[in-house]
């Protein structure tokens, strides 16, 4: 006996998978595809309660699939002062922001901003500790850049911090002094002497945060993502947040949580004592891996790199954690059971990353347990063999390329810039590599993510090398299927084919056919899909 549907799509362009190609129609039954064909297959399974949603020609895909954002930090930003290059382009404009908030915030209150560019400002310099004094002389302040591996504090938030001119840098981390003073400039660990004395948000406000930076999601066609370092805000309090939200029906998107395992921060012991191994969890809520960070960021200079950066001579960037701590951690979580994602961007860090994965795998094999190099910039040698021949996935964000792609010209130079991200290299090796945004680092809307992996385009126009194009069905696939593979979900969701998860996205332009200019500056998501069930609507 043939199923009724409970839901049927009809009068579309319904891109089912890089293999399946388009169909014109699909069902849903019980949260999941039932049947994709013509018209006339998918009307005979309507019965008498089955909703109808006619398409109207749009064109529809899996639901989108971010590899790599933090959640409830897109979710927090967007409560702060708006820094970005588009709202805040000089440093002039980043002051006048500041001080408007400072009107309505009570004196001794934080004031925070995130997203800028030192790159994109006229100057090329970062902020100041003097120019946030003038903002707002009456409130600790802290400007995050883009990248979140560089904070600029103002006089009151490092006094708070009880960071002086003679506080030595801490394991890891840069404070920044101007002739023996201090500029305001924190980076990597040097951040968390501050951010110890922010205030810790509520397990409300974690919901809160949550559910905003979830519904933001769905109204960009993404239905899942990865939260890419859970415990980093609030310690273990996320993870009750999350089951909190779910349980209260405010979770309203997939994630695959990637629990926090840096030494000083580490949720991890807590969460192996409660069972919380990578696997465990549904579909809409799930325990991924665990995430160390090895280094810091290109354009902040702070990746981890075996040649110089331009113009710095001594500055090779940052060694987050000494080799042997991370071959040991690396060993330790992999015996646990748990999969890794780990942040490592210069070749100094992925060298050491990889390093400590092939030791891991060959003292204890697991052929599918698919650790993963987060953001994965700049590998280099033999690095890409290894990572294929041991089943370590890279997991970039090609939305770097559009927003980065010229700071990192400007501080590696074009022989290494130029590289960045090699994801068709990636792709033509058959390592399924997926992508994401880094949100709040770069925006989660998929677009520029999407045109960056089919023209390589800086927002500038520059070319990032034209050979790691990839063609649009396999751009395409890279958003969802890889993105599923990533999570070892690609049985459960990615494809819209019969028993996967109608998780589905329609936009108003067709992402394989149009160019990529009306990708970029024109194409919105309409209507999105978790489940069959219709959670954002902008018809």
């Amino acid at each position: 006996m043939t199923a009724v549907a409970d839901l049927i799509l009809h009068n579309g362009r319904i891109w089912r998978g890089k293999a399946e190609g388009y169909c014109e129609a699909l069902a849903v039954w019980q949260g999941r595809v039932l049947a994709t064909g013509s018209p006339d297959e998918i009307m005979a399974l309507k019965g008498a309660a089955t909703e109808v949603i006619d398409l109207e020609g749009r064109f529809a895909s899996p639901g989108l699939i971010d590899n790599h954002l933090h959640l409830l930090g897109t979710g927090f930003v967007m409560g702060m002062v708006n820094a970005t290059p588009a709202f805040a382009p000089t440093v002039e404009d980043l002051i006048k922001a500041i001080a408007e908030r400072a009107k309505t915030t009570p004196k001794g209150q934080w004031i925070r901003a995130r997203g800028y560019d030192q790159t994109k400002y006229p100057t090329g310099a970062h902020p100041t500790r003097d120019d946030l004094d003038l903002a707002a002389p009456d409130h600790p302040v802290l400007v995050t850049r883009a990248c979140g591996h560089i904070t600029i504090a103002n006089s009151k938030a490092l006094e708070l911090g009880g960071i002086t001119d003679e506080t030595p840098d801490p394991d890891g981390g840069v404070i920044g002094r101007s002739n023996g003073r201090l500029n305001g400039l924190l980076a990597e660990n040097a951040m968390d002497l501050v951010y110890s004395v922010v205030p810790t948000p509520t397990t409300e406000q974690l919901i809160d945060a949550i559910e905003a930076g979830g519904n933001y999601l769905l109204s960009l066609g993404i239905t899942s993502c990865m939260d890419a370092a859970v415990g980093q805000i609030a310690g273990l309090e996320e993870m009750r947040a999350y089951e909190f939200a779910k349980l209260a029906g405010r979770l309203p998107v997939r994630v695959w949580l990637t629990l926090l395992g840096d030494p000083s921060k580490s949720i991890v012991e807590d969460c192996y004592r409660m069972g919380l191994v990578s696997g465990a969890g549904d579909d809409l809520l799930r325990v991924g891996a665990v995430k160390l960070f090895l280094d810091g960021s290109a354009g902040g200079r702070t990746a981890w790199m075996s040649e110089a950066y331009q113009g710095q001579p001594d500055n090779f960037g940052v060694q987050m954690l000494p080799d042997d701590y991370v071959y040991e951690r690396v060993q330790d979580l992999h015996d646990k059971g748990y999969a890794l994602a780990c942040h490592a961007i210069g070749d100094k860090a992925i060298e050491q990353l990889i390093t400590a994965y092939e030791k891991a795998l060959e003292k204890t094999p697991d052929v599918d347990r698919r650790h993963r190099i987060e953001h994965c910039g700049f590998p280099k040698g033999d690095q890409n063999d290894r990572m294929k021949a041991a089943g370590i996935l890279p997991a970039p964000q090609q939305a770097f390329i559009y927003d980065f792609g010229d700071a990192y010209v400007s501080v590696l130079g074009e022989e290494r810039g130029l590289k960045a991200f090699p994801i068709g290299t990636w792709e033509r090796m058959g390592m399924k590599p997926s992508t994401g945004s880094d949100s709040p680092v770069c925006l989660p809307n998929p677009f520029p993510n999407l045109y960056a992996l089919i023209t390589r385009k800086t927002w500038k126009g520059t070319v990032m090398d034209e050979t790691e194009v990839l063609a649009r069905d396999t751009a395409l696939q890279v958003l969802t299927e890889y993105g599923a593979y990533s999570q070892k979900a690609e049985g459960v969701k990615g494809r819209l084919v019969p028993g996967q998860l109608a998780d589905i996205a329609v936009f108003s332009g067709n992402l394989l056919e149009d160019t990529p200019e009306v990708i970029l500056n024109d194409t919105k998501c309409v209507l999105t899909l978790l489940e069959g069930r219709v959670v954002y609507d902008a018809r």
